[in-house]
């Protein structure tokens, strides 16, 4: 397999977000779905040798969302292409009931699937071939941008003011990971700080920042 680029994508749903539980090792537990065996195959190897319990396995999408129902998996890994129900309308009903973050596995890469993706409920994407590099870091990235989604859920109540905040947090962010040379968990917990030290909400702190407000660590 050669590399391929790990990408993220925005989500909106009007469900509470369920935090990630790690294991006793700090493992999580992931439902698979993917109708070629072969690829499963390799994917519960790779994630099992890095230490995650591999919990369910699917080969369509209609058959995640009955895992994901049932097993309340802290992640799930999912082709965009299954039989039946495709992937990313097995991840918008697993979005919408905030049941778990996904990371989708696909063969293409346009900014209409990441579109698509985010209007899902998708946390994180990686393109076909890929290898451990590629998957583990998104689900890396998967499971911040969930615990990011949580955290601002508590923080606004109404879908449609969090669906603006969420937005202004995103853009401080890519300005803080460019000004102080953060990654995105870092700029996200920069904003979250800054909230809580000044008595401001994240939405006040990220205007801040967006009017050029200087940024210190």
């Amino acid at each position: 397999m050669t590399d391929a680029q790990t990408h993220t994508t925005d989500d909106d749903d009007q469900t509470p977000a369920k935090t990630p539980r790690e294991g006793a090792e700090g493992g999580l537990r992931i439902v698979l779905a993917e109708d070629e065996a072969l690829i499963r195959m390799d994917l519960a190897e790779m994630l099992t040798e890095a230490g995650h319990e591999i919990v369910g396995q699917a080969a369509d999408g209609e058959q995640a969302v009955s895992l994901v129902t049932e097993l309340q998996p802290d992640m799930v890994v999912m082709d965009i292409k299954m039989p039946g129900m495709d992937g990313l309308s097995a991840a918008e009903q697993i979005g919408r009931d905030g049941l778990a973050p996904v990371v989708m596995l696909t063969a293409f890469s346009d900014k209409n699937l990441v579109e698509r993706a985010r209007d899902a409920g998708v946390m994180s994407y990686v393109v076909k071939p890929f290898s451990a590099a590629d998957v583990l870091p998104a689900i890396d990235i998967a499971r911040a941008r969930w615990s990011e989604r949580k955290a601002l859920e508590s923080e606004v109540a109404d879908l449609g003011e969090r669906f603006e905040t969420r937005k202004r947090v995103d853009r401080a962010k890519g300005l803080l990971m460019t000004q102080l040379k953060l990654s995105e968990g870092d700029a996200f917990r920069w904003i979250q700080k800054a909230a809580m030290d000044r008595r401001l909400s994240m939405r006040e702190v990220a205007d801040a920042v967006i009017a050029g407000m200087p940024a210190k660590k």
